[in-house]
């Protein structure tokens, strides 16, 4: 930005929890009229969190209520990303602060989300609800050397999760840990991830344990993004809906519980949401202001 250009305001928000140090923290830029790429992922940058949020106005054919409609883009410190779930619902708290709940509309780079916001005690939650996903398999070099770069090995995997690639809004790589323990032990070589993750433009991987039928906690490698680790992701979580749906992992109508973030200390959780006859995943959260 020039500098005698006027600065955005840049809001903090974690999102999928009630307190400012759990979640997934994410900058939130209300107006970003007048930004271009390069300034916004400066803004990004800055701040270093996995992904911030810049709202503009709507498209013409957007539709939603005046006022409650939005364009949208999201930023990691090194690159635009099609679509972030916790951004997502970092902005709609962000705008339920100042223009009340209710139901909101944004234009992402990947398609229209819609958000429904609700206040229940003065606390305030959002729900996503996903572009249409797709599921496809792995290629057998592309899995092993996932694997090799995670230094996973393949005897570690949950024979009953098959990896795939899924798709709600950002393409991740979905991988389910056979035990807690192998989940809590990650350590990877960050540079040949990103490498691989490029070339099968993934925005993350995402690493699952299964705690019980409905219960899951998840990590995800964010190298693509500049950051080892992004602490709750809900573009991950709607595509693991989408997964554990396709693959018969879980009912047609079901609600998921996904806790992540407990291994970097930051603890959040993810409501997953799955309806019969509707392909959408819806995902939800809380969300509080920081500082």
């Amino acid at each position: 930005m020039a500098t005698n250009a006027p600065q955005p305001e840049v809001l903090r928000y974690t999102a999928f929890s009630t307190t400012p140090d759990g979640g997934n923290p994410a900058g939130v830029v209300l107006d970003a009229t007048g930004l271009d790429d390069g300034d916004m992922l400066a803004v990004a940058a800055g701040l270093g969190y996995s992904e911030s949020a810049f709202l503009t106005a709507p498209p013409e054919d957007l539709g939603g209520q005046e006022g409650r409609a939005y364009g949208i883009r999201y930023f990691s410190p090194k690159a635009e990303v099609p679509f972030c779930g916790h951004a997502t619902v970092a902005a709609a708290v962000a705008l339920a602060e100042r223009i009340g709940p209710g139901r909101l509309v944004f234009a992402t780079r990947a398609g229209t989300v819609p958000v429904e916001v609700t206040e229940e005690n003065g606390t305030l939650r959002a729900t996503l609800t996903s572009v249409e996903p797709y599921v496809e398999k792995v290629d057998e070099d592309d899995l092993a050397e996932a694997l090799a770069a995670l230094d996973w090995p393949a005897a570690d995997l949950d024979p009953a999760f098959p990896p795939r690639v899924a798709f709600a809004g950002a393409r991740h790589l979905v991988l389910a840990a056979a035990t807690r323990a192998r989940l809590a032990d990650l350590a990877y070589d960050f540079a040949r991830l990103e490498t691989l993750m490029h070339r099968l433009d993934l925005t993350t991987v995402q690493l699952v344990w299964r705690e019980s039928d409905t219960v899951f906690h998840v990590r995800d490698p964010f190298p693509v993004g500049g950051v080892v680790e992004d602490p709750a992701t809900g573009a991950a979580a709607a595509a693991f809906g989408a997964y554990a749906r396709e693959l018969g992992l879980v009912p047609e109508d079901a609600v998921l519980t996904l806790h992540q973030g407990e291994d970097l200390g930051r603890p959040g959780e993810l409501t997953v949401t799955l309806r019969a006859g509707d392909p959408r995943v819806r995902v939800s959260g809380t969300g509080t202001r920081i500082g």
